[in-house]
């Protein structure tokens, strides 16, 4: 697992560095608001711890941008004030959950652990798109825009499909190869290393027996990314 810290106080950030170092948990650490925008963008964050009043750009304000972008990694909004409006606003903003500073570092690991707790599940109810790509969550057909001939509509396996909607979630973006073990198999579920590629191959395959545009790139060292292809 991977967590950005967007936090100012720099002492706090080392501290939280190390305590989740101890937890076999991987963090980087941004003090401004819009430093952090760059690192957001990047999506290779199982999920973000973000401070309420930043340097810059406050937390928020933040918040709307990445949601805005379609950013859905998952944030705990953490803030000094403690009060309905205040957790009103970020709740609204977009954030997944709301901390009062200061925190317990086992109640914070505690709410990671809920918010990552999502393997093998479809969070989206309506039809994703993407180019000449089509899906639907509802019943698992991955098919052509438009087409009515059988041979341009494959059902997939659930696995596939929680797969291809994390995909079309975020076309254009590098996903991490942890950052997909996370969200298809669950922070704690074990996994051999191959099988994410074996996955990969199955949806490939339905991509060219589909006939798409649609492209699932291998961006060596670090992940995939579905694209447009020629």
């Amino acid at each position: 697992m991977r967590i950005l810290i967007i936090e100012d106080d720099e002492q706090l950030c080392e501290t939280l560095k190390l305590q989740f170092e101890h937890h076999g948990i991987e963090s980087d650490c941004v003090h401004s608001g819009i430093d952090a925008l760059y690192y957001v963008c990047q999506s290779v964050y199982d999920l973000i711890i973000l401070d309420r009043m930043l340097p810059g750009m406050d937390g928020i304000a933040l918040l709307k941008i990445i949601r805005e972008n379609n950013v859905r990694t998952p944030v705990i909004l953490a803030t000094a004030v403690d009060s309905v409006e205040e957790r009103i606003a970020g709740l609204d903003s977009g954030a997944d959950d709301y901390l009062v500073k200061p925190y317990d570092i086992g109640e914070l690991l505690a709410r990671i652990r809920a918010l990552c707790r999502r393997p093998d599940t479809l969070e989206v109810s309506g039809t994703l798109g993407f180019e000449d790509l089509e899906f639907s969550p509802a019943n698992l057909d991955l098919s052509i825009k438009g087409a009515s001939s059988p041979d341009k509509k494959i059902r997939l396996s659930r696995r596939e499909a929680v797969l291809m909607e994390y995909f079309l979630t975020r076309p254009n973006q590098t996903l991490a190869r942890q950052l997909i073990y996370t969200r298809v198999w669950g922070p704690d579920g074990e996994v051999e290393d191959g099988n994410l590629d074996t996955y990969i191959y199955y949806l490939r395959k339905h991509l060219r027996t589909l006939k798409s545009r649609v492209r699932i790139q291998t961006i060596h060292g670090i992940g995939y990314r579905l694209e447009a292809g020629e």
